[in-house]
This record gives structure tokens, C-alpha cells and sequence, in this order.
């Protein structure tokens, strides 16, 4: 039934792409088009309402931030950051940063973006209505205020050593004039995040549900008309479908192949070309440290450190890593990847013990006394649920090879697969046991690990609450080097890993297929989407679905 279900997905995207080509125009050297094959369909492109990986990508084209990280990542100070909205700026006093934005800079619909629209994006991502997952990255402003039509003021709590980077690198500056009539509370389902106007290098022209959201180059961008006519991302149901449309030359980029079996069958298409490059993601199995559902009570099971602990030493993570992604991923230290400048593999974790993880169980009172093969306790069993998205084989491995260690050692584990909306839903409203993640860092640990692992942070999924991480954490990101920050960052890592909130399975070494018509492919580690209006594909390598309109 899958294999059916995939050739007709196959089939149809052949008959799309004929559509496809009928569409639009381009001329000269500003011509051909570019079609994504992405896992996934996100739920809005509007940026302070998801953390969405294709969401993301997507936005890099459509909404500027003011400057943005080079190709470096530096996060400390403001020299490696490149002007896009701000043209410059300058520090008045040690806690006020003042913007000049671009006077070129406009709207889709023709409008200039002002300071004001600036003002209007820093209150929308920091108001609790909005539940932007970027509200804690930007949690030492104070304040951001309009000197004038083009002057932006920003105002710290503090002085530290990322203010610039946290004053522009997760907020993209929204349009005032067409969100400010829209009640924030319902900006996640607001008609204005299927059909965005932006004010970058690439306007929205449509988005086909369960099938696919097409861009076109802005002609008038004022920093410099994009070198590739059209942009489609193509929603697929999962990576192997990703693949097929890769090899049969219905996808021109897949930004992640993840898999040795999906390098080599990337590296045997003609077409296509590889590009590795630092991986920026790491995933784990989180534990939801409060009751399923009820986040006022302790979780049964996940509640108990003593027990995360058993539960996280019966994984050999370095067996279940050369299973999935043989030498193309590493197990991490901690909640990080390997992109992050804190990656340090002497940072002490828990062994690999399944003797030890079965003593710790029965001393918790956990032991099998029916004779089933489960351990239980007052009557209950020890068995839990892992919650993943259907659309992810890496995930479907783990699960199934997690599943098997854990019955090793007497713990039972269902698998739940769900459509990725329904994880998004669940796991934000702590319905669930356990769960497989895949995070996605920030160029810096100061942004990335508070967001998802600190009391306050949006993403703390498994609810993991420990003051003392939290005071480690801050002592980190208020350092004034890298040299200072370094024993606070490594402490705080070796205590959450002794708390063990879940166990951290893999960090990606990322490898790219991308046609090899492509020209001037940069990839900047953080986000490969960042400087996609720099590629180009020569006149001379055109193919079919690139002469649209010629």
C-alpha cells in the first residue's frame, strides 16, 4: 500500500511540475526554478507563530530581519553581521543600539517598512497573546522605539556580550499596516500566514495545501534582484518520497540527506551534487516530567530523576546512532549540535549501564512480578508511550530500536506516529509520555538552550525545571568572552545530563543534494536557506521546467 501510495505522490508531482511550467516567466540571466523537496507542510508562514524547520526556510525569502549573521556565525558583538533592513547602526551608551533602516526597503504591496514596523515586531514577539517561541530569545530588551520614520531604538536590560545578536537574528520584521487590525491571539490561524506579504527577495505567489508554496524573485528588491526566477518547496510525506523526487529529477535540493543510504543513492543520480556542511541539528527523546496532560503533578514514571537516570543508561546510543546514520552523525554531550561552539566530548555523561539501569529500577520498587517481562510497581506496569511524527524514517528507527532496548531491561514502550501538526499540538500542551525530537540550534548556545530547556523557555517541552541549571545558564550568556563562559556552559551540561529530562541520541553531520545546474551555492551553517538569493543557474544549463514563460 505505501509503495502504490508513493508512485501515485511520484506521479503526481510529474503532472504538477507539467502545471508548473506553464506558470510564470523570467529573462536574461534572472531565470530558472528552484523546487525544494521538504518533509513536512507547515502550519504558517508567519514568523513569530512557528518554529517549524520548512516554515523557517521559507521565511528567509519572504521577511528580512534588520542584519543578519555572516558566514562565520560570530554572535559576539556586531562585526560579522551583514545589513539587510538596517543600512547601519550605532551604540549609543552600553545599553541603547539604534537602527537606520534602508529608505529602499519596501513592502510587497508597495508600502515602506518604517521604524514602526520595527516597534509593532518587537511587542507582537514579546506579547504572551502571540506565544511566539522566540518570545525568551529576545528577553533582555526592554525596549524598542521609534526615533523616527527610519530610526529603530533599542533598549537592554544589560549589558552582555550577544545585544546585537539578540536584537536581530530571530525577530523578521512584520508589516504594521496589515497586522494590526488582527486580534493577536489568533495570529497562528490568521488568513495573512498562507498568503504573507513580505519585504524580502522573494514575494508569495501561492500555497497549494498538501502540495506545495511557490515564490517569485522580487525584480525590485532593493539589495539586488535574486539570481533564480522561482522558488517551490514541495510538501511530501516523508523523506524517502523527498528522495525518490531528488533521483527522478522532479527536485532540484534536498538540504539534508541524514542517512548513508540516502547519500549514496544522492551520490549515483548524475544530476545531482553534494555539499556537506556543519550540522546544526540534534535530536533526543524527551521525557514529559509532568502527568500526561496535567502539568500541575509529577509524571509516574518520568517525574522521578532515579528513574530518567536507569532509563537513559539501558540506551547504547552509539549502537543505535551506527544503525541510522553510520559515520554520518555523532552522539552528542548534551542538548547540542555539532555547530555549537560549546561541543566538548569530555563533558561527563551517564554510561552506557544496563546492570546498573536495572539495579536503579528495582530499587525504585520497579521489578517484573508477574513473570511478563515488565517490571511494574502498586500494580502498574512500567510502560510508557513515544510520540512521533509520521512523517520521519530517522524517528521510526529510533522508535522501533529504542522500543527494543528498553524491553531489555523490563520497560514496555508503544509507539504513537501522528502527523506532525498533531505532535506540534500534543507536545505543547503536554499530552503525551515521551516523545523523539528534532531541534534545530541557533548559531549560539545562549539562545538555543534557554529557549528549550530554562524555566521560561517556550520550547521546554519536557517541563524540566532545575533553578540551579538555570543560574549556570545565565552566568554563561552574561560572560564577556567565550574563554569566561566556557566552565559555566560545560557545568550546566554535565548537570542536565546527570538529571537526565531525556536522552540525547544524535547530532547530523548535513550533507546536501543540489542539481548540479546550480551555480554559487553558499551554505551558511545555521539555516541553508539564508543566502539562496545568491544562487543562480547559468543560461546555459537550463532545463525544461527552467525556460517557464521563455
Amino acid at each position: 500500500m505505501r509503495t502504490w501510495a508513493r508512485l501515485s505522490i511520484v506521479a503526481a508531482v510529474v503532472v504538477a511540475g507539467a502545471c508548473e511550467r506553464r506558470a510564470a516567466g523570467c529573462s536574461g540571466d534572472y531565470c530558472g526554478t528552484l523546487v525544494m523537496a521538504a518533509v513536512g507542510e507547515p502550519p504558517t508562514l508567519l514568523p513569530t507563530s512557528t518554529e517549524e524547520v520548512v516554515a523557517r526556510d521559507i521565511a528567509e525569502q519572504l521577511f528580512l530581519k534588520l542584519a543578519d549573521v555572516g558566514m562565520s556565525t560570530n554572535t559576539i558583538g556586531d562585526e560579522d553581521f551583514q545589513p539587510l533592513l538596517a543600512e547601519r547602526w550605532e551604540w549609543d551608551g552600553p545599553l541603547t543600539l539604534v537602527f537606520h533602516l534602508d529608505p529602499r526597503a519596501r513592502w510587497h504591496d508597495g508600502m515602506p517598512v518604517t521604524a514602526a514596523d520595527v516597534a509593532f515586531t518587537f511587542v507582537a514577539y514579546t506579547d504572551s497573546s502571540v506565544a511566539s517561541p522566540f518570545r525568551s530569545a529576545v528577553r533582555r530588551l526592554a525596549s524598542v522605539t521609534q526615533r523616527d520614520s527610519l530610526t529603530a531604538v533599542f533598549r537592554f536590560r544589560e549589558r552582555y556580550p550577544e545585544m546585537f545578536y539578540d536584537a536581530v537574528y530571530h525577530m523578521r520584521i512584520l508589516p504594521k499596516h496589515l497586522l494590526l487590525s488582527v486580534e493577536r491571539s489568533q495570529w497562528r490561524t490568521a488568513p495573512f500566514g498562507r498568503a504573507p506579504v513580505g519585504n524580502g527577495p522573494y514575494r508569495f505567489v501561492s500555497w497549494r495545501a498538501a502540495q506545495a508554496v511557490e515564490l517569485a524573485a522580487d525584480s525590485t528588491f532593493f539589495l539586488g534582484r535574486p539570481r533564480i526566477a522561482r522558488l517551490i518547496w514541495r510538501f511530501t510525506p516523508d523523506m524517502q518520497v523527498a528522495i525518490s523526487q531528488l533521483i527522478a529529477d522532479q527536485a532540484d535540493v534536498r538540504e539534508q540527506l541524514a542517512t548513508p543510504e540516502n547519500i549514496a543513492r544522492a551520490r549515483a543520480a548524475q544530476q545531482l551534487a553534494l555539499h556537506p556542511y556543519p550540522g546544526n541539528t540534534y535530536g533526543y527523546l524527551g521525557f514529559n516530567l509532568t502527568a500526561n496532560g496535567d502539568s500541575g503533578s509529577p509524571h509516574p514514571i518520568f517525574g522521578d530523576r532515579e528513574v530518567r537516570r536507569a532509563l537513559t543508561m539501558a540506551v547504547d546510543r552509539a549502537r543505535l546512532l551506527r544503525s541510522v546514520f553510520g559515520d554520518f552523525a555523532k552522539v552528542p554531550p548534551g542538548p547540542m549540535s555539532t555547530l555549537l561552539w560549546i561541543w566538548d566530548p569530555e563533558i561527563r555523561q551517564l554510561p552506557y549501564d544496563t546492570v546498573q539501569a536495572a539495579r536503579s529500577l528495582s530499587a525504585r520498587g520497579w521489578r517484573d512480578r508477574d513473570g511478563d517481562g515488565v517490571r511494574d510497581r502498586d500494580g502498574q506496569p512500567l510502560a510508557f508511550r513515544v510520540l512521533i511524527p509520521s512523517t520521519s524514517q530517522i524517528r521510526r528507527q529510533y522508535a522501533r530500536l529504542l522500543q527494543e532496548q528498553y524491553r531489555l531491561v523490563g520497560v514496555r514502550v508503544e509507539i504513537d506516529e501522528v502527523e506532525p501538526s498533531v505532535v506540534g499540538e500534543r507536545v505543547s500542551g503536554g499530552r503525551y509520555d515521551a516523545v523523539i525530537l528534532a531541534r534545530v540550534n541557533d548559531p549560539t548556545p545562549s539562545s538555543g538552550v534557554p529557549q528549550s530547556w530554562t524555566v521560561g523557555g517556550r520550547s521546554n517541552y519536557s517541563r524540566y525545571r532545575n533553578l540551579a541549571f538555570d543560574r549556570l545558564v545565565d552566568r554563561a550568556t552574561s560572560a564577556s568572552t567565550r574563554e569566561q563562559a566556557q566552565p559555566a556552559w560545560r557545568a550546566a551540561m554535565e548537570l542536565i545530563n546527570a538529571d537526565a529530562p531525556g536522552v540525547f541520541l544524535f547530532a547530523l553531520d548535513n550533507v546536501a543534494a543540489i542539481h548540479s545546474r546550480v551555480d554559487d551555492v553558499r551554505i551558511r551553517p545555521d539555516s541553508w536557506a539564508a543566502l539562496l538569493r545568491t544562487w543562480r543557474i547559468p543560461s546555459d544549463r537550463l532545463i525544461d521546467r527552467d525556460r517557464v514563460g521563455r
